[in-house]
């Protein structure tokens, strides 16, 4: 077993970057990066706390949620979750944070890495209305770097080809909550109804 250790070892073994991704870093929105955004239905947020405790969250509502401010600015609403505020806590410590947008079908992304802060209201609030519903908060980023992904690791993966989807024998996930949660008290079959998607639906917006 070896460990790499340093940058220069790392570089010997990577070798140098090729000169378009070297060269591939942007500072503000070009219009495509707007028609990508809006057309995007899911995004995942990075962030760290001061000691660099990690955390990433998926993020998702119609496509277009995320809404750009300006050529260097992006909001992205909070819905009703399980209110562990993992993130949020991450960036009221340490404000620096990466933002990876999908598309269902598509095997790029598009990458933003800025500086962020939380909006408890906005007037922009009320275009990022959904079933009635405005949100709770907003985490406004400032871009630093933005750039395209390649593609190479959905197609190593075959993320969106069904033909090569897993058949997974993986328990439902109300039993994987009662097999690795020891304080759960609910049964199984309390589980599987809190968790079905027709319970889900009825609180994708409601804060109560």
């Amino acid at each position: 077993m070896s460990e790499i250790t340093d940058p220069a070892e790392l570089r010997e073994l990577l070798g140098e970057a090729m000169p378009r991704a070297a060269a591939k870093d942007r500072y503000q929105l070009h219009e495509r990066d707007r028609e990508w955004i809006a057309s995007s239905p899911f995004v995942v947020l990075a962030t760290s706390d001061a000691e660099g405790n990690c955390d990433a969250s998926p993020k998702g509502d119609p496509a277009g949620f995320v809404k750009v401010l300006d050529d260097k600015t992006i909001a992205i609403p909070e819905r009703p979750g399980n209110r562990r505020a993992d993130g949020y806590l991450n960036i009221l410590s340490n404000p620096h944070v990466g933002v990876i947008f999908l598309i269902p079908g598509r095997s790029e992304t598009l990458r933003i890495n800025g500086r962020a802060r939380l909006r408890r209201d906005a007037p922009y609030f009320d275009d990022m209305i959904v079933k009635g519903h405005r949100p709770i908060l907003a985490v406004e980023v400032d871009i630093d770097v933005i750039f395209f992904h390649c593609a190479k690791a959905f197609l190593r993966s075959g993320l969106w080809k069904p033909d090569r989807w897993p058949e997974t024998t993986l328990p439902s996930h109300a039993r994987l909550v009662k097999e690795v949660q020891t304080n759960v008290t609910e049964s199984v079959e309390q589980l599987e109804a809190y968790y079905s998607p027709e319970n889900y639906e009825k609180g994708l917006y409601k804060t109560s």
